[in-house]
């Protein structure tokens, strides 16, 4: 009798199913750090982990945003070009700057509070145009991509501008310098991620950013201000670039139409392989953190080895992306 009962409940006891879209892009991510160890005993080295990360805080920074914009059922395709103009704009505010003040700290906190604007009110202009004109998302970006690029490249005269030098040295320990052999722009990302999972999981925010990318309709009867949530997030997203740019700036020092390029996929990409809906309605900034990696160390295993070309990168990063999109829809086909 007893063994009868046994086997009744282990039939309607539901087997426990491994969730592909949890665990998907963690597997993805320690697969490749073990191809990068197979191929290249360098590749863990302290030199090259710190500069991997450093290098992909930037897109990081971004993404985290992006991850706002997405789950809310929204896209920017702009944020490469934004950051491009945003640079050259904060380049030629601390140039003419250093004129007067000279070589300062105030010049440097002057730069960064004009690269933090700029980026909020680029946010806030694609919002507006979206969500109280009532133009589609994919137009506006694209056309505001359009304008920050032609912006930029007028600014530097089709050519490259470059920060003073003595300016240049000064700014440098903010891409360079650290704390305890951590650089400020990894410390930066870390951060961001980290206040951004806060937000997307535990605040009204981030729950009604979710509401409104599953259903803009639902999320309108139950009380939600979409175009004000809407609106924030574009803002949001518009100053995570600015602040990115802050981290940017001193690593090279310049800025031409050539910064930025095709950030913007590289970001959309993160955030859909670490699992965030590309149709909104669920995302989730740790995942997007994973993908940042992910892209990051394909590109990093390129260049350390010759088993494939590294100029291969973009078509790998895309296969990769058109996966993730798939399995995505395969899941959802399925429930």
């Amino acid at each position: 009798m007893t063994s009868a009962v046994t086997e009744k409940t282990a039939r309607r006891t539901p087997r426990r199913r491994v969730d592909l879209k949890v665990i998907g892009p963690i597997v993805a991510l320690i697969a490749l750090i073990l191809i990068g160890m197979a191929l290249n005993p360098n590749f863990l080295s302290y030199a090259n982990i710190t500069n991997v990360l450093a290098r992909s805080a930037f897109i990081g920074i971004i993404a985290v945003g992006m991850t706002f914009v997405i789950t809310a059922g929204g896209l920017d395709l702009s944020v490469g070009s934004m950051a491009a103009f945003i640079a050259g704009l904060m380049i030629l505010t601390m140039n003419v700057l250093t004129d007067r003040l000279g070589v300062s700290l105030p010049v440097i906190l002057i730069g960064i509070a004009v690269a933090l604007l700029a980026g909020l009110v680029a946010g806030l202009i694609n919002g507006v145009l979206i969500t109280k004109v009532g133009i589609e998302a994919f137009i506006v970006t694209l056309g505001t991509m359009g304008i920050y690029r032609s912006l930029i490249t007028w600014l530097a005269d089709g050519g490259t501008l470059s920060l003073g030098f003595e300016m240049r040295e000064l700014y440098r320990p903010v891409y360079y310098g650290g704390l305890f052999g951590v650089s400020w722009p990894i410390i930066a990302f870390f951060v961001v991620a980290l206040i951004g999972e806060v937000v997307m999981r535990h605040t009204a925010f981030g729950r009604h950013c979710a509401a409104i990318g599953s259903n803009e309709k639902v999320a309108r009867f139950s009380a939600v201000s979409v175009i004000r949530v809407r609106l924030a997030t574009y803002a949001l997203l518009g100053l995570l670039v600015g602040f990115a740019v802050v981290m940017y700036v001193p690593r090279l020092g310049s800025a031409s139409s050539a910064t930025g390029l095709l950030w913007e996929l590289e970001a959309i990409a993160a955030v859909i392989i670490g699992g965030t809906l590309l149709k909104g309605g669920f995302g989730r900034v740790w995942g997007t953190v994973v993908g940042v990696l992910i892209l990051s160390l394909i590109g990093n295993i390129l260049n350390l080895t010759d088993f494939v070309s590294p100029y291969l990168n973009g078509a790998i990063q895309g296969v990769v992306i058109i996966l993730a999109v798939v399995l995505q829809r395969s899941r959802g086909a399925e429930r």
